[in-house]
């Protein structure tokens, strides 16, 4: 199975463009496709004086995309996989984390009496869950992928290294931090990824007080847990806890929760994902000092100062914190500054072509060195990551590409959940008034969708943004039941620079949610939908 895949994906990456002429070797059998380069493999390279064409520095979803494209288009390969295949998003984040989302999510479902009532259906006696089986779904879930995804890198040839790759400070060289082995390669692509971030005051113990790492072992439901931080990880991590029996407290050092999304949804979220749960906040606050406690005995004690004047203005004594105040880049100690690189804090310049600039002012493109995903702090998503590993080949190929972060959606995986793609209303609205433009605003409801109404899941928007002199899509934001589905359409609109009229006159299958982006696109040029 895992070879019909392989080979499935080598197939489409292959039709994605003509393989420009160059120097590499053919598909190397399996057998020389071990943990570490064998010496026969190395030998039968033909890419002139290097060991490979590519040298790949990092195994997460952004250097497995890389890695199948490079080998699409027949160039040598080896990858770094630091003893981490899949990264952080199979191991530690977007895979478990949606393991834990959707066992949590049955547990609401079944505990929701009126909403059961509605469809004729009654739980008799006490709903319960099995903490350690929740928790052993997330991690078989992600063991699974992350088999699948190194199986395809053994099906296509790709050469992997177990250790930790850094750079020399010599061109076109990469060493085995383990072995201290040096490999050479035409092109270097990192794909270090990222860690969580914890501020300054905060002592972590990945037990009482833990990073999102700690989250995904589920160890315990703490009865009340503080979630540093509001944003896509807090967010899904409340859902879970609150689903299983916890009480969360928010911890937010901007003026408004959920600040990063657009105001008008976050509003809507507000209502539906904290007002209607056992979910309070504190907002313009930092976590100065976080202690740890001891399960059962001490508890965390937080200190929260105002974040204008300072000044001490609560301490909260909770059974668990967890710390989700984003992600750094996870280039530390790699080489880089040895290897003529500045970065700005930790994050590697990279021009729209993904290859490495000097620094992030002026800097000049270094030969041969590309950075791809949560490294580059363009997009710190995975399938952004992919999408940017395929384009640094793609130019490495001699196929000039840039990616149209603009046009790349994301998800929070709530009940209900959240996406979008494009600008925030609030951007866009600046957007249009500094380059000229019109803004358009369009919306359909779930309330007067019939398959929403089916699923006794009413509750949510789309809104759609354009641009009223082109009638291109600028942005979609949804929230809704199914809404990460759903807005792969809009992706591929603002992509595709399609217009409303035309996706205004594109038959939607009836009945389903997605008529409720039909309502918007309609609406958008004066029509109605129902």
């Amino acid at each position: 199975m895992r070879f019909f895949v392989a080979s499935t994906l080598i197939a489409a990456a292959s039709a994605f463009a003509p393989a420009v002429p160059r120097t590499a070797a053919p598909l190397r059998p399996s057998s020389s496709s071990s943990s570490s380069p064998s010496s026969s493999s190395l030998d039968a390279s033909k890419c002139g004086s290097y060991d490979f064409d590519v040298i790949i520095v990092g195994c997460g979803v952004g250097g497995h995309g890389a890695a199948l494209h490079s080998r699409a288009q027949d160039l040598t390969t080896a990858v770094f996989s630091g003893k981490d295949v899949g990264g952080t998003c199979v191991n530690r984040g977007c895979v478990p984390s949606k393991a834990l989302l959707a066992a949590s999510g049955r547990v609401r479902e079944m505990k929701a009496e009126q909403h059961l009532e509605g469809f004729g259906i009654r739980v008799e006696g006490e709903v319960k869950f099995d903490r350690e089986g929740v928790a052993n779904h997330a991690k078989q879930l992600a063991n699974r992928v992350k088999g699948n995804l190194e199986g395809s890198l053994v099906a296509l040839g790709v050469d992997i290294v177990d250790g930790r790759g850094v750079l020399t400070g010599k061109p076109n060289e990469v060493k085995d931090e383990s072995s201290g082995k040096v490999y050479t390669a035409k092109d270097i692509i990192l794909a270090p990824g990222s860690i969580p971030f914890v501020p300054l005051g905060v002592t972590v113990d990945e037990k009482t007080v833990y990073t999102s790492d700690g989250a995904l072992e589920l160890n315990s439901v703490p009865e009340w847990v503080a979630i540093i931080g509001s944003g896509y990880i807090g967010l899904e991590f409340s859902d879970v806890y609150t689903a299983l029996g916890s009480e969360v407290t928010f911890i937010e050092a901007l003026p408004n929760i959920m600040p990063t999304f657009d105001r008008e949804i976050a509003k809507q979220a507000e209502r539906l994902l904290i007002r209607e749960r056992p979910i309070d906040y504190r907002t313009g606050v930092f976590a100065s000092e976080v202690t740890p406690g001891v399960p059962g005995e001490k508890p965390v004690t937080i200190k929260m100062i105002d974040a204008q004047t300072k000044e001490h203005v609560e301490t909260l004594e909770v059974d668990a914190a967890m710390v989700a105040t984003g992600r750094v880049p996870n280039t530390s100690d790699m080489g880089l500054k040895e290897s003529g690189i500045e970065t700005s804090r930790g994050f590697v310049a990279v021009d729209e072509k993904m290859r490495v600039l000097t620094k992030h002012d002026d800097g000049e493109v270094v030969p041969g060195v590309y950075c791809i995903g949560d490294a580059n702090g363009k997009m710190m998503l995975a399938h952004a990551a992919s999408a940017q590993g395929i384009s640094a080949v793609e130019n490495i190929c001699g196929r000039s590409h840039e990616v149209n972060h603009d046009a790349i959606p994301a998800a929070c995986f709530t009940h209900p959940e959240i996406a979008m793609v494009g600008p925030t209303e609030e951007q866009a609205v600046e957007k249009a008034a500094a380059e000229g433009w019109t803004l358009g605003k369009s919306q359909g409801s779930f309330r007067a969708n019939s398959k929403a109404l089916a699923e006794l899941e009413g509750n949510g928007m789309a809104k759609v943004l354009y641009n009223k002199d082109t009638g291109k899509v600028v942005a979609v934001h949804i929230i809704g039941i199914h809404a990460a589905d759903l807005i792969q359409e809009c992706a591929n609109a603002v992509a595709a620079g399609t217009t409303v009229q035309e996706l205004s006159m594109m038959v939607h299958t009836h009945p389903t949610l997605c008529e409720v982006l039909d309502e918007a696109f309609k609406g958008a040029v004066g029509m109605s939908a129902h």
